[in-house]
């Protein structure tokens, strides 16, 4: 059927496994990567709406907010080139950095690629807290990018490989978990830091992400690697002795996650697909290749689409955002922290049921229900700004129904396109070409995370409320999509993705039929 075009997981293998507190306690502790991404995310708009981090860095928005409040149109007075790129300037060291990531985390381990994210990280937080100017502040970010790339590359495979795959999606989602838990903070220290006296809160807000990254450096540093990597790696040894020790200690991983004795079949499946991926000699170009084709078209669109939900224009300017629409600086503070605390609350709500509903089923839900909130904003910033973009008073109910409306659009994406659009790109390429993708993955997004940031505040000059029209076109298109084009992944082993793509109504014309008789292994 055109919709359909799933499987359910009778058609993969049924490998024996429990989820034990060990991959439980492993999978939360990787997902701390998530905490540095989400805490940058949290805490630049928290840091761009303060007036001391303005006066000192971007005299010029300074001005505009703060000496011409009532002359200035609201939708304009944030709009800075220089501002927004302190903000967007991340995004593109984390594309950078994204693509030497992908071949330390094939090379070396999921578990280095991780290590590296947190040290970068850290050292840019040191640098942002420390700023004297505007070059250390982009020299910073820069850094923090950096940091993010190999973060982003690393995390949600290590978290895919690791899961039995019943469990996979819950415990995918929990970096998406992570990265809320990281905003949420960051959004209340920001209500806190910009009322400290002297106008220095804002080093501590910067400053501040030393402490996530830390999380993650210690982390990494007691997490193993995972059994897939170990296989990976074993067979690039020269050393059959090297080789047989690392299988061993693969296979003893594997024991350990699993929680049974016997991990025979599993193992050997690994074993295979690794051998398999020693054949391809340049996993960038075979990426090409006519049978990755389905994968990689959503390894494209889903980072791509996400961005295009307008998500990360809440999350970087969500108190500019609600301090353009006429909020008080503390109330924007205020409203971005309970937006990130439902952001919180409703990923939580994906752990729950994406392993039992399906990535279908939540990719549309969320869709519909963030396509009627983005009309119904757009809608009440038309009636009560126009196109002059002078509300005059604003009621406190009139407050309270765009906060809400923006709420409930907050927990659409939390269930739905937040961490599914991590988790799909994860779990659905061979191993041969993983890391390859990944970092497809996290390129797109990264692109058009920074090109969204950094065009953002021209944009809500330009369009006015017609924004979140904007995104909201885009929502309908990502959507129909999914219906059509996405087979379900839920309840299938991470080595047997093929299945469902050749049972695809679709996507089976770009595999071979198989033989007379035979059957596809």
């Amino acid at each position: 059927m055109a919709g359909g075009g799933g499987i359910g997981p009778s058609n993969g293998k049924s490998y024996p496994g429990d989820l034990t507190w060990k991959v439980i306690i492993t999978c939360i502790v990787a997902a701390m990567g998530g905490l540095i991404f989400g805490y940058d995310l949290g805490i630049s708009g928290g840091v761009t709406s303060m007036a001391p981090f303005l006066k000192k860095f971007f005299p010029d928005v300074y001005r505009k907010e703060e000496l011409n409040v009532d002359s200035t149109n609201q939708y304009c007075k944030f709009n800075s080139g220089k501002l927004t790129f302190f903000t967007s300037s991340l995004y593109l060291a984390a594309l950078a950095s994204s693509l030497v990531a992908s071949l330390v985390t094939r090379k070396c381990g999921r578990r280095l690629s991780m290590l590296f994210g947190g040290s970068l990280f850290c050292a840019g937080a040191i640098i942002n807290g420390f700023a004297q100017n505007v070059a250390m502040l982009y020299i910073g970010r820069a850094l923090l990018g950096f940091g993010i790339g190999f973060a982003n590359q690393s995390v949600p495979l290590y978290l895919s490989e690791m899961a039995p795959y019943k469990y996979r999606g819950a415990l995918n989602i929990v970096f998406q978990l992570s990265i809320t838990i990281g905003i949420l903070a960051a959004n209340l220290l920001n209500y806190f830091f910009a009322k400290i006296e002297g106008g220095w809160g804002w080093r501590l807000s910067l400053g501040g992400a030393v402490i996530p990254a830390l999380i993650f450096i210690v982390g990494s540093l007691t997490l193993p690697d995972t059994p897939n990597s170990l296989i990976e790696r074993a067979g690039r040894q020269v050393s059959l002795q090297l080789r047989d020790d690392l299988l061993e200690e693969a296979k003893d991983r594997l024991k350990d996650i699993r929680g049974v004795p016997n991990v025979d079949e599993e193992f050997n499946d690994l074993v295979a697909a690794s051998d398999e991926s020693r054949k391809i000699e340049h996993p960038w170009l075979n990426l090409l290749m006519r049978k990755y084709r389905p994968q990689l078209t959503f390894a494209v669109l889903i980072p791509l689409f996400q961005q295009l939900t307008g998500m990360n224009v809440i999350t970087f300017y969500a108190p500019v955002l609600f301090k353009t629409i006429g909020f008080g600086a503390n109330a924007s503070l205020m409203s971005a922290l309970i937006t990130g605390g439902v952001n919180c609350g409703a990923t939580f709500v994906a752990i729950v049921v994406v392993d039992r509903f399906g990535r279908r089923a939540l990719f549309i839900e969320g869709g519909a229900q963030m396509l009627i909130c983005q009309v119904v904003i757009s809608v009440a910033i038309a009636l009560k700004f126009g196109t002059t973009g002078n509300p005059g008073q604003l009621s406190m109910g009139y407050a309270e129904v765009v906060v809400t409306f923006i709420c409930i659009y907050v927990a659409a994406f939390a269930w739905s396109w937040g961490p599914l659009g991590w988790l799909v790109p994860s779990e659905i390429f061979p191993l041969e070409v993983r890391s390859a993708a990944q970092s497809v993955n996290v390129s797109v997004n990264m692109t058009f995370t920074f090109i969204i940031a950094q065009i953002f505040l021209q944009m809500l000059c330009s369009f006015k409320f017609g924004l979140f029209i904007f995104f909201a076109f885009f929502v309908v298109i990502m959507s129909l999509f999914i219906f059509f084009f996405l087979p379900e992944t839920k309840g299938i082993h991470i080595e047997d993705m093929a299945t469902v793509w050749r049972d695809h109504w679709f996507w089976k014309r770009f595999f071979d039929p198989p033989p007379q008789g035979g059957q596809i292994e």
